[in-house]
């Protein structure tokens, strides 16, 4: 065997591997901005312990829906708390009757999510922490990001908050992400 041809068959490994690294990334169930921006770890039932920590924070919780109101300006949904994963797939908690069993509750503008929500059986929700509670315990999330999987396998879908005329342009992303990969976390 030559050089050439050992060079061209460690380079077809090499692309292969390259691709199915890529191909795994590309196919994360959060974006990354969503993942950099939230708070690593937190977990429904550290939100209820100390809400004031993680007041205006960016936290990632899965849920499945048992209740929506409408007010004028707003869609509240209120979601039974599923634990993620790694991967980010909400799950039954461990302990039905815990904590991690609670609800919580996201607000979106009217109108903003596809029609097809209400056919989402489990969500997976990227929300900011709007620091107030209702029915005195279940704290309200100001939602950023939804992934929902269907019931039925048709009606899963994905859902951003975009604002065409505001797009955040932190230096390396340095104050916007404060998770991405090689920043330092702040000292609490």
């Amino acid at each position: 065997m030559t050089t050439c041809d050992r060079f061209q068959g460690w380079s077809f490994y090499f692309l292969l591997a390259v691709s199915l690294i890529l191909a795994v990334a590309g196919c994360s169930k959060v974006p990354r901005q969503y993942v950099w921006m939230s708070e690593r770890g937190a977990t429904l039932t550290d939100l209820m312990t100390d809400p004031g920590r993680y007041d205006g924070k960016v936290l990632l919780l899965g849920g499945t829906m048992i209740e929506e109101e409408a007010s004028d300006q707003y869609l509240w949904l209120r979601l039974r708390n599923r634990p993620l994963d790694q991967d980010y797939t909400p799950h039954l908690p461990a302990d039905l009757g815990g904590d991690e069993a609670g609800c919580y509750w996201v607000m979106v503008e009217k109108n903003k999510l596809p029609h097809t929500y209400r056919g989402w059986g489990r969500m997976t929700v990227a929300g900011r922490v709007t620091g107030t509670t209702r029915f005195h315990t279940e704290p309200v999330l100001a939602l950023l990001y939804v992934r929902g999987w269907g019931v039925d396998g048709k009606h899963a879908g994905v859902w951003e908050n975009i604002d065409p005329n505001y797009r955040p342009n932190a230096p390396g992303g340095i104050s916007e992400f404060p998770n991405a990969p090689g920043v330092s976390p702040k000292p609490r």
